[in-house]
């Protein structure tokens, strides 16, 4: 069985939406889009650069995708991360998507979130990534799928904004495996998920 887990960007009182640029993401009139980029640094890259290092495949919800597949597809800028995200086998959940051809290795998933990713999940195969997708992390987590979280918990509070946990999940506990903290105070945190007791 593969794992998965998901790597977020988030804010202090838990925002992860519009992390990038101001135009990201206007859902629900949320006007702090960009509040991330000022926070990265040689340590948030190293950190980031060696899970991407890592074999694997992704995971994505169909917002994100569109998203990424703009900024990624056909990139030839000689950024590592570039390289491995053309490079990887990109699964998309969608129940819109008519197809995922634009950008390469990426294969749709159609129907509904958790079934989907379950099939796959119990399938052979390389363990699996989400980066970003939160509203696909809401689902998978509500539904016990996200077996790691990386969290980037940046320094600051939006106070508007999609948060990570909304919406009901089971009471679901994880245990610290490994954190650093970057020259500009986000603290990278990675959790496992444990079993129920």
């Amino acid at each position: 069985m593969r794992s998965i887990t998901a790597t977020l960007f988030v804010s202090l009182d838990g925002v992860v939406q519009g992390l990038g640029r101001a135009e990201e993401d206007t859902r629900r009139g949320f006007t702090h889009g960009g509040w991330g980029p000022q926070y990265n640094d040689e340590v948030m890259g190293r950190e980031l650069g060696q899970r991407m290092a890592r074999a694997g495949d992704m995971l994505f919800g169909r917002r994100t995708w569109e998203d990424f597949t703009g900024v990624w597809s056909g990139a030839t800028d000689g950024n590592p991360f570039t390289a491995h995200m053309n490079a990887a086998t990109k699964y998309v959940v969608s129940r819109t998507l008519a197809d995922a051809s634009a950008w390469s290795n990426s294969i749709l998933l159609r129907g509904e979130a958790v079934e989907t990713v379950a099939a796959l999940k119990a399938q052979p195969g390389s363990d699996l990534s989400v980066n970003g997708s939160p509203s696909l992390v809401q689902s998978l987590h509500a539904a016990g799928l996200v077996d790691r979280l990386t969290l980037l918990i940046h320094p600051l509070t939006l106070g508007s904004g999609m948060r990570l946990f909304e919406g009901s999940a089971p009471l679901t506990e994880f245990e610290l495996t490994d954190s650093v903290t970057t020259t500009k105070g986000v603290i990278i945190a990675h959790y496992t998920r444990q079993a129920r007791r």
